[in-house]
């Protein structure tokens, strides 16, 4: 990044980890976008170029995770399985929270205490998610060169790497730690592998 870009991502996460302090401190409902900007010492304007609301705050980890898989996606071979490619699409994810630095461990450690106390919030992120869905559907059918709106297969595809990420992510334990978590994606990825006949997504 130039020094631009670096001075815009610093403001994007100060806003987002002042955002976070405040849900927790005060709740997600009473905390307003001033006192999130004021939080940072920006406007309120400037806020709203970063974030379109509070609950785009909510929702950064599903535009980020979304941007590493689509990018794996189309820098994998072209004759390669639909599935494999998606099964290195979440991995990508994988690593990227196994690299992840101190701070932002704990910024997803916050995220995912905050969704555990907000009901309405879990149904926006889970709505996110479809979209997500919907974006590597496409993705799919592009690589196999069918039409996204008819083929089911691209859809099947999807629903199937979808359903490895969200049991993999979603440990059982709401104290789990980041490598906990990790782990139990790996396996996850490597379980949903050995589960389905070789050739099935062509």
């Amino acid at each position: 990044m130039g020094l631009r870009e670096r001075k815009k991502e610093k403001t994007r996460l100060a806003i987002l980890d002042a955002a976070l302090d405040l849900f927790l401190e005060q709740g997600y409902e009473s905390t307003t976008v001033e006192q999130i900007a004021g939080a940072v010492d920006i406007s309120p304007r400037t806020f709203f170029r970063y974030f379109t609301s509070k609950d785009h705050l909510v929702l950064w980890f599903h535009d980020h995770g979304e941007e590493i898989m689509l990018e794996t996606l189309d820098s994998r071979p072209e004759d390669e399985p639909a599935f494999t490619s998606l099964m290195h699409a979440l991995r990508a994810v994988l690593h990227d929270v196994e690299s992840s630095t101190p701070e932002e461990t704990e910024r997803f450690l916050k995220l995912r205490r905050l969704l555990d106390g907000q009901p309405r919030l879990v149904g926006l992120s889970v709505a996110r998610g479809a979209e997500t869905e919907r974006h590597l559907v496409e993705a799919v059918a592009a690589r196999r060169g069918v039409d996204p709106d008819e083929d089911q297969l691209s859809h099947l595809i999807v629903a199937f790497a979808s359903c490895a990420m969200r049991v993999g992510f979603e440990c059982p334990r709401r104290d789990a730690t980041v490598p906990e978590i990790s782990r139990r994606m790996a396996e996850t990825i490597e379980l949903a592998e050995r589960s389905l006949r070789p050739g099935w997504d062509r």
